[in-house]
């Protein structure tokens, strides 16, 4: 059964208890009385399937007031994780937003039988295109954009890659978007369903964009990662994408991962045929649709040998 088929008012009860989703490789349930949490997660989830009450569960999680006159005074949102908090409260406002945050949190702490990256990911074509940048590069603005121009998501934010296989699993969840990105996404896109804005948050102005039905659908399906793309988004650039030497995307990429060093050898190497098995390129833009162009035209990596040695056993 999926979100979609529920009321708002039986989502409503389903949180009371704990609202059990399945994302990808993960399962989830989140509580919380916010109307904010309920119609978002009533919109942007509306795809997802929904556990059974007895189903094993990854990640607990709750949105709630730190405290009792929080509710009433100047309302305040506190995200729980199995009982503890991360995070300072947030206003009641930024429920939804409290969560989506968190639930990343969560992952990239907790998920450690995945090398993670702070990257977004699609597939097109059965292969994945992995986007490392940093905050403010675009790499959200265009994953938004390529997914509802009919790549596949996989993550706008996090990359899970599987160390024995070297592929990347699909974590299938609402895009992040803030400030600029928000009316140029919806500008361009009519047909993509965003959540509530929220304003005055610490990144700005923030809201989601659902994930497509499509994607949501083959979240279970894993792919190769064919191409790493560093993107810069520069205002009046024109649109550039240049060759990255292997052994300096290596370097980035590294930086790029949450619990790299947690993996020690095995991570190093996991890397290592991952980058080698994959076209690098840095991307400079500031024309949405002709970066997007560039991308979708490029081609499948060819094997070439490795230029990155392996470390001595």
């Amino acid at each position: 059964m999926k979100l979609r088929s529920l009321s708002p008012i039986q989502v409503e009860a389903h949180l009371e208890n704990g609202l059990a989703l399945e994302s990808g490789p993960f399962t989830f349930t989140v509580r919380g009385r916010y109307a904010v949490l309920r119609d978002s997660l009533h919109l942007l989830y509306a795809d997802h399937p929904i556990l059974s009450a007895d189903s094993f569960v990854d990640f607990p999680v709750s949105l709630r007031a730190p405290n009792p006159l929080r509710r009433i005074f100047r309302p305040q949102v506190q995200f729980y994780f199995d009982q503890h908090r991360p995070f300072y409260p947030l206003p009641a406002d930024q429920a939804f937003a409290s969560f989506e945050w968190g639930l990343n949190w969560v992952i990239s702490n907790h998920a450690h039988r995945f090398i993670i990256l702070h990257a977004a990911v699609l597939e097109r074509r059965g292969h994945a295109l992995v986007l490392p940048g940093e905050p403010g590069a675009g790499k959200s603005t265009l994953c938004a954009a390529l997914m509802m121009s009919g790549w596949r998501l996989f993550s706008d934010e996090l990359t899970l890659i599987d160390p024995p296989s070297g592929n990347a699993f699909p974590l299938c969840r609402p895009v992040s978007l803030k400030n600029a990105s928000i009316e140029v996404i919806r500008s361009c896109f009519a047909d993509a369903t965003l959540g509530p804005i929220v304003d005055a948050t610490s990144k700005g102005r923030v809201t989601h964009v659902k994930p497509t039905e499509a994607s949501v659908a083959k979240m279970d399906t894993p792919a190769p990662i064919a191409w790493i793309v560093f993107p810069r988004y520069e205002e009046g650039a024109p649109t550039r994408l240049n060759p990255r030497s292997k052994a300096e995307s290596f370097l980035e990429v590294a930086k790029n991962a949450f619990n790299y060093s947690l993996h020690r050898q095995q991570g190093f190497e996991v890397m290592r045929r991952v980058v080698s098995g994959a076209d690098c390129y840095h991307l400079s833009y500031s024309d949405l649709e002709e970066a997007m162009a560039r991308l979708e035209a490029l081609p499948l990596p060819e094997p070439v040998e490795p230029e990155i040695e392996s470390l001595p056993r």
